[in-house]
């Protein structure tokens, strides 16, 4: 029983990193349970210092959203920036799921999608919504130049 719990934890994890909260909006008034909201929340790279995103996203309200047995809606925003000094702690994979945070009890996750531009210079970051059977086509993308001097190693395929 112990393994089966550890497993579901760990499936609900979210990857890389855990959210700061930034601040948030209301948009609709709910009589009962919080409001529905925007929440703006910062994401630290873990594998390069010195970049945040920052993605906003709706929460539902309502006794649903306060009992976690809502669904947010699949739209997001991103926006990343250097915060810091550029670091890389080892050569990164050509593309690379950075973060991911369920929006759904069970099915529905919020993925922010690391991709190095090599030719470029540049790491560009790619938010979307999936679910187990379908996925959003809704997507929104940044991406932080890194300058000249200074090479992104990237991990050789094999």
């Amino acid at each position: 029983m112990r393994c089966l719990l550890l497993s579901v934890a760990l499936a609900w994890a979210p990857l890389g990193a855990h959210a700061q909260k930034i601040g948030e909006v209301d948009t609709v008034f709910q009589w009962l349970g919080p409001d529905h909201k925007i929440v703006v929340e910062a994401y630290d790279d873990p594998k390069v210092p010195g970049v945040t995103c920052y993605v906003s996203r709706a929460r539902t309200g309502g006794i649903k959203g306060a009992l976690g047995l809502a669904e947010d809606r699949a739209e997001a925003s991103i926006a990343c920036r250097q915060v810091g000094p550029l670091g890389f702690k080892e050569p990164l994979p050509q593309q690379e799921d950075v973060f991911t945070e369920r929006m759904s009890l069970l099915f529905k996750r919020l993925h922010v999608v690391r991709m190095v531009d090599v030719q470029r210079n540049t790491l560009v970051y790619l938010t979307y919504s999936d679910r187990v059977i379908e996925g959003s086509p809704q997507n929104s993308v940044t991406a932080v130049t890194v300058e000249r001097g200074v090479k992104i190693p990237v991990k050789q395929e094999r």
